[in-house]
C-alpha cells in the first residue's frame, strides 16, 4: 500500500496542518477524524486495514486530514459565535485549498467522497450537504447532526450553516442542492448501544427532515449491541464498503 504523511500549510487558516494518504488510484476519500483528531487515527485505530482490498485494488483512496475541533467545537473556552467563525474558515480551507490539492494530487476530475466516523462524521455529511457540488457520496458512523446539541443551545447563521438538521429544515423546496443530493450516495449509520443516544435522536430527525425534502439518504440503525466506538465502525465501514464499492 502507498502511504505517505507529509502536511499543508493553509493561507486561510494561517497555520500548517498534517495529512496522511493512502493508495495509488481510484475514488478520493476526504477522512475527517473523530473529536480532536488527527490524521493518523485512521491508521491507528484500524480503519485503513479495514479499507485495504479496495485500496490496494486501486478503487480507493484515502485523503485523512487532521481535525481543527479544539479551535472550534471542542473550545468550551470560547464564545460560541468566535467557534464558529473558525469553523467556517476550517471549512473555506477545506473546499478551497484542500480539495483542488486533492483533485491536483489524484488526478480525478469528478465530485469526491468522504467519510468519518462520531465528530468525523459530522463534519463528513456537513461536507457533503453544504458542497454536494464538490462531493458525491458520504460514509458517516455515529453522527451528531444538531449544532444546537453540539454548542449548549447556542444557533447563530454560521451555526446553521454548519447544522445539517437545521440547515435541511430551512431548505426551499425548488434549492438547487436537492437535485444534486438525489444524485448523492448518502450512507448515515448508528448503533442503538452505549454513548449513541443523541446520535441516533439526531440521525432520525435528520432522516425525516431529508425525506420531507425528497432526499433519500441510506439511514441504517443497528443494534442495541452496537455502541458508539471503534471496534463497530470497523465493522460497519467493511459492510458499506462493500455496497458502494461491491
Amino acid at each position: 500500500m502507498n502511504i505517505r504523511h507529509s502536511d499543508f500549510y493553509s493561507h486561510i487558516l494561517g497555520q500548517r496542518l498534517n495529512m496522511s494518504l493512502y493508495g495509488h488510484g481510484g475514488q478520493p476519500c476526504l477522512v475527517f477524524p473523530s473529536q480532536d483528531g488527527n490524521s493518523r487515527d485512521f491508521e491507528g485505530f484500524g480503519m485503513v486495514e479495514v479499507c485495504r482490498p479496495w485500496i490496494e485494488a486501486g478503487r480507493l483512496r484515502l485523503y485523512c486530514v487532521d481535525s481543527l475541533d479544539q479551535q472550534t467545537w471542542s473550545a468550551y473556552h470560547r464564545p460560541p459565535r468566535e467557534r464558529m467563525q473558525r469553523q467556517e474558515a476550517w471549512f473555506a480551507h477545506l473546499v478551497e485549498e484542500f480539495v483542488p490539492f486533492m483533485h491536483h494530487d489524484s488526478g480525478h476530475e469528478g465530485r469526491l467522497m468522504t467519510l468519518g466516523c462520531s465528530l468525523g462524521a459530522f463534519h463528513a455529511a456537513n461536507a457533503l450537504l453544504r458542497r454536494p457540488d464538490l462531493f458525491e457520496s458520504v460514509i458517516a458512523l455515529s453522527g451528531a447532526y444538531d449544532a444546537r446539541w453540539l454548542l449548549a443551545g447556542y444557533m447563530d447563521e454560521l451555526a446553521y450553516l454548519n447544522s445539517p438538521l437545521d440547515s435541511i429544515r430551512g431548505m426551499p423546496r425548488d434549492h438547487p442542492w436537492i437535485r444534486r443530493y438525489q444524485d448523492c450516495r448518502i450512507i448515515l449509520c448508528c448503533g442503538q448501544g452505549a454513548w449513541e443516544e443523541e446520535m441516533l435522536r439526531s440521525l432520525r430527525l435528520l432522516e425525516a427532515a431529508m425525506r420531507d425534502k425528497g432526499i433519500h439518504p441510506w439511514v441504517d440503525i443497528w443494534g442495541f449491541d452496537v455502541n458508539h466506538d471503534w471496534d463497530w465502525w470497523r465493522v460497519q465501514l467493511a459492510y458499506f464498503l462493500g455496497k458502494l464499492m461491491p
